[in-house]
């Protein structure tokens, strides 16, 4: 059951994500790197996305900390060690 009507974006996300590629997933990520902008859709937006990361057990503790997503820098996915890795841009 839905605790708020707000819930269905959450789902709306967490669908879409689910039929992605991870490599997309980094993409779509990578497109919000390093930008402060911040709206209530974009916290539905954001925890699909790390949650379809995790849910896919991989390490994305490089951007999320269990609490506070971190778009400080844009990421890879390292296959071999199944985690995300920031892309130095420096």
């Amino acid at each position: 059951m839905l605790n708020s009507i707000y819930d269905i974006y959450y789902i709306k996300y967490a669908l879409l994500f689910t039929d992605m590629q991870v490599s997309e997933l980094t993409s779509i990520f990578n497109c919000q790197a390093m930008t402060t902008a911040w709206t209530s859709m974009r916290a539905y937006h954001d925890k699909a996305l790390i949650d379809e990361f995790l849910r896919r057990g991989i390490d994305a503790s490089v951007i999320y900390d269990g609490k506070t997503i971190s778009y400080t820098q844009p990421i890879r996915y390292d296959k071999d060690s199944n985690k995300l890795v920031p892309i130095d841009i420096f």
